[in-house]
């Protein structure tokens, strides 16, 4: 990340107060709590903006000490995409986030310029609360602790800030319900990329059976929206009494004009059923020549099997929902395997491999959403068989 260096220097001036705090506690044979009455400790918020790393939005804690005027947004969402084979690691699920911390100032800057709304939840805690969680956020921000593995469902840089919040107050937290509300994880993410038709089409494509279960509410606060709304409707229970987790709400950035980036023009359901339509003007043509055009068979064959090579290995990536994902049926690293027999007119099992595959895949639509355009993907194909099958 380019501004990592002044989350760095942000981050050791964070914890070398904390730790100063704690020693100064320690030398009056006292906890030092004392020193938190300043301390204002809120969930921040981020809405989504047009960046694809920001489709889903943003949440980060804010420390803010009115005595000192240290005013600090602890962030688990910093990376270095500069790092050597950061997008393959990304892909298997092994790249490494870390916490960071930036000024206030800063952080509302970078997102007023992209007209991302920034809302705090002013969190109601104990003097021995804010104690809890500034000391556990010094621990975090140790370099044997700052980073951790990252995973965009289960540890992202939403539950990050909830867990530590959760696990250092004194009573326990009653979440509300929610009745009715059990959306998947494909759900969820597709409506965060509904105005992005090819983003939605690579995740689908990528997550698996598991992606369309249904969530646990602390599963859905993955996404930052949903760990707000939590937030808001969250009691805290403690020496018999309860008293609500959100203590105020403010908003530190108003939403402003976001510049929409348009995608390619054609959606994948416009791709799919224009290739469809030329496979079915050239099945014509073969019909009637009794011929089959073997580059086109290669123009299907070609990324089908590159796309086949990439879900064979998210199938033993770290992420959760994509080790099972009947989508390699269609997507399969066996047309690279034949491709150079069918364009050479050799005599292969491939097409009644193929059509066998593709008819499982079609079944499999019973327990797993297929990525948009594959079903006129598979369609194509069993137009090609149909094509061999009546002139080979």
């Amino acid at each position: 990340m380019t501004k990592f260096t002044r989350y760095y220097r942000c981050l050791t001036t964070l914890l070398l107060m904390l730790l100063a705090a704690t020693a100064k506690g320690q030398s009056t044979g006292k906890p030092g709590l004392e020193y938190y009455d300043s301390v204002e400790i809120s969930l921040i918020t981020c809405s989504p903006h047009e960046e694809i790393y920001s489709l889903y939005g943003h949440t980060a804690l804010r420390y803010n000490d009115w005595h000192t005027k240290r005013d600090l947004v602890m962030n688990w969402g910093v990376f270095n995409i500069d790092e050597p084979y950061f997008i393959p690691r990304f892909v298997l699920g092994m790249t490494d986030y870390m916490l960071g911390a930036i000024p206030m100032k800063y952080f509302c800057a970078y997102y007023r310029k992209w007209g991302s709304e920034v809302s705090e939840q002013v969190l109601n805690l104990t003097t021995v609360e804010k104690a809890r969680i500034a000391y556990a956020i010094a621990e975090n921000l140790l370099p044997q602790n700052v980073t951790y593995r990252y995973n965009i469902f289960y540890d992202n840089c939403s539950t990050r800030p909830r867990d530590i919040v959760e696990r250092n107050l004194e009573g326990r937290v009653i979440w509300a319900e929610r009745p009715g509300f059990e959306p998947s994880f494909r759900e969820m993410t597709r409506e965060m990329t509904a105005h992005h038709d090819w983003a939605t089409m690579g995740n689908d494509l990528l997550l698996g059976v598991k992606a369309d279960l249904r969530t646990t509410r602390q599963e859905q606060e993955f996404l930052p929206c949903n760990l707000q709304y939590d937030f808001d409707h969250a009691q805290v229970y403690a020496n018999g009494e309860y008293r609500p987790l959100v203590r105020e709400r403010r908003t530190l950035v108003p939403a402003g004009v976001q510049m929409v980036k348009k995608d390619f023009p054609l959606s994948p359901t416009d791709c799919g059923i224009i290739l469809l339509l030329i496979g079915l003007g050239l099945f014509l043509v073969e019909w009637k020549r009794r011929r089959c055009f073997v580059w086109f068979d290669a123009l299907l064959m070609l990324p089908m099997g590159i796309a086949g090579c990439l879900l064979l290995v998210m199938l033993f990536s770290q992420h959760p929902t994509t080790s099972t994902n009947l989508q390699i049926l269609l997507l399969h690293p066996l047309h690279l395997i034949f491709l150079p027999a069918v364009v050479r007119r050799r005599k292969t099992r491939y097409w009644n491999v193929m059509v066998t595959l593709t008819l499982l895949f079609c079944l499999g639509g019973i327990w797993q959403h297929y990525a948009e355009g594959t079903a006129f993907l598979a369609l194509s194909l069993l137009l090609r068989y149909w094509s061999h099958l009546h002139n080979d």
